[in-house]
């Protein structure tokens, strides 16, 4: 079955990403990432199919007719179906999974799903969780600052694009691939390579002035759609090269003035490496 989707996010168990997306105001996981967290493969799509195959012959059928088939972001950036489940049916799929995480994993699972139910009551908490997260992992005041910006000014064009009859994800990621290249003369893809990433966020990996400069483009392809009221993809296609060129153009005017590249090929993790050797010595 292909569900229409709130946003999708990642959590984490134990240094292990979990995918997740909102679905009917509950969380639903991937499976494959549950199976990787908790048994440790290096080929969890196998385990899991040799494992759904199982449940079937065992008569619990019923558990594979509650995978639903929702669209979740890989480690090329692209989206995929993918089989998800909610947390009911998550917690019959780990029973059935031989593992001493089993335990621990269910109380993370549980308490997941209360957050959830917080988070719709209060949204402001999951503002709240996103920057403890981004704070345990390390990262100053000062970037969390303007990441949690780039999150809203984000969001505030999706759902402009929406408003304007922009098809879903798959444009979604074309329109942002075209805004990046103006930008940075880079689309995502090819920015993830020259920072040396594979499925980590991009923009948890950008310095201060990249984090600028997409929140610059990205403004700007808001504000000019709002004002000539672009409607479809075409139109917006448009529009996003328009809002791109606007931060492309002061990037390159603060590079020439500066002497110095805005696109750097460092990232978080070559930073937490750095921290630990210094550390050590």
């Amino acid at each position: 079955m292909i569900m229409k989707l709130d946003k999708t996010k990642i959590a984490i168990f134990r240094g292990k990403e979990i995918r997740k997306v909102v679905y009917k105001n509950e969380w639903w996981f991937s499976v494959i990432d549950v199976v990787e967290a908790l048994t440790g493969t290096d080929r969890p799509r196998k385990y899991w199919n040799d494992l759904k195959t199982k449940l079937i012959k065992e008569g619990y059928s019923e558990v594979s007719e509650k995978i639903g088939q929702l669209k979740l972001k890989a480690t090329d950036g692209k989206f995929y179906d993918t089989d998800c489940a909610n947390t009911e049916t998550i917690f019959r799929i780990i029973q059935t999974i031989p593992s001493p995480k089993a335990e621990p994993f269910k109380r993370w699972l549980a308490r997941v799903g209360y957050e959830r139910i917080q988070e719709i009551e209060d949204p402001e908490l999951a503002t709240k969780r996103t920057r403890a997260l981004y704070k345990a992992k390390g990262y100053s005041d000062a970037w969390i600052e303007k990441r949690m910006r780039g999150i809203e000014i984000r969001e505030t064009l999706t759902d402009e694009w929406q408003k304007r009859e922009v098809g879903g994800d798959r444009e979604y990621a074309i329109l942002t691939a075209e805004i990046s290249k103006a930008t940075f003369g880079m689309t995502p893809s090819e920015y993830k390579k020259f920072k040396n990433l594979k499925r980590e966020n991009l923009r948890d990996h950008m310095n201060d002035l990249e984090l600028i400069f997409s929140m610059l483009g990205e403004a700007s392809t808001t504000e000019i759609a709002k004002n000539k009221d672009t409607q479809g993809f075409d139109q917006n296609k448009k529009t996003a090269q328009e809002g791109g060129t606007v931060a492309g153009n002061a990037r390159r005017e603060l590079e020439q003035k500066s002497g110095r590249k805005v696109s750097s090929k460092e990232n978080y993790l070559l930073l937490k490496e750095r921290q630990k050797t210094k550390a050590k010595s």
